[in-house]
């Protein structure tokens, strides 16, 4: 800035106010020290204009595994708003370890980004000690931390009781009597009102929520086929079965295939998320629909407004509209 300045023959301050567009200058003045930055090819520094602005127009984004699909699309929509609000994204893949997920803390922490959003496949007391101590905005997706001492972190959700409830009780309404459920993290509060809204609906309509029936997994395929085949060995097998993800979903349809059963004939299948995959699968899976990209965009709009620290009416958690939608993998009995 300082040779620019000298050969323009202005201050380093008029400089400046060019590059940042801040105070006015003359345009005779303006096209001139632009000519200059042009022909030296000047790149501001971004460290040296976070220092004096105390901002990096960088915002992290931390998410338990990107091979799954929720997640990306996830990302999408958070980096496609933080790009149109002038900011980058700083991705941070977790592997679902927890040890990682804290270094990675840490590391935003370092680097000064100017918020946080959070995905993460467990709540833990480190996380909580980190957010009590961190000064920045935060805000999470799937996930509310509670506890003492706790500040209030906005969360960008929607209802998982009620569209857990929707979901069981659509299979109920068609005629199925033997309904199980396959779940993810049985300690995540999104599971944990999923697993209420399944056993709600099935005490509503004087049904028994059988435990034989509820399998255990962490939101994989493999876990799902796995806990399907175990669960197809009872001679009592369910007649539908509601799983936490539609990945679980295709878990389950492939494990009730290959041990020569039909899906929706034999066992019905309804899935969650209602990822790309979810209508191309054969068969097509009967699921609620999240609007993942629009939680990644409200999440990265919250961030802005705690930023600015504008409409604080909007800081506040957020619950967006799902929706159930039956394709082929669901069938009237």
């Amino acid at each position: 800035m300082k040779d620019i300045a000298r050969e323009a023959g202005v201050s380093k301050a008029t400089v400046s106010r060019v590059i940042n567009n801040t105070n006015p200058v003359s345009e005779e003045v303006r096209k001139k020290v632009e000519k200059i930055i042009k022909k030296n090819n000047y790149i501001p520094s971004s460290i040296a204009r976070s220092l004096s602005k105390k901002e990096t127009k960088v915002i992290g984004l931390i998410i338990p595994d990107l091979s799954n699909s929720f997640y990306s699309e996830l990302v999408r929509g958070i980096s496609r708003t933080a790009h149109n609000n002038g900011y980058n994204v700083f991705l941070c893949n977790t592997f679902k370890e927890t040890k990682l997920e804290m270094e990675f803390l840490n590391l935003l922490e370092e680097k000064e980004v100017d918020a946080i959003i959070l995905t993460t496949f467990h709540t833990t007391e480190a996380q909580k000690d980190f957010i009590r101590r961190y000064k920045k905005p935060i805000v999470t997706v799937n996930r509310i931390f509670e506890g003492e001492g706790m500040p209030f972190v906005p969360n960008i959700d929607i209802d998982n009781y009620k569209a857990s409830y929707e979901a069981v009780d659509y299979l109920i309404k068609s005629g199925h009597k033997k309904i199980g459920v396959i779940r993810a993290d049985k300690d995540d509060n999104t599971c944990i009102d999923r697993l209420r809204g399944y056993k709600q609906v099935l005490n509503d309509n004087l049904m028994i929520a059988d435990e034989s029936y509820i399998i255990d997994s962490d939101f994989h395929f493999q876990a799902a086929y796995d806990g399907m085949m175990k669960i197809l060995k009872n001679k009592n097998r369910p007649d539908a079965m509601f799983c936490f993800s539609d990945e679980l979903a295709t878990g389950a349809i492939k494990a009730i295939i290959d041990s020569g059963l039909k899906v929706p004939e034999d066992i019905s299948i309804v899935g969650f998320d209602d990822i790309p995959l979810a209508k191309r699968f054969i068969p097509s899976i009967t699921t609620v629909k999240q609007p993942i990209f629009d939680m990644g965009k409200v999440a990265m709009e919250t961030v802005c407004n705690m930023i600015i620290k504008k409409d604080d009416d909007r800081i506040a958690n957020v619950t967006l509209n799902h929706e159930f939608v039956v394709r082929n993998s669901t069938i009237n009995r």
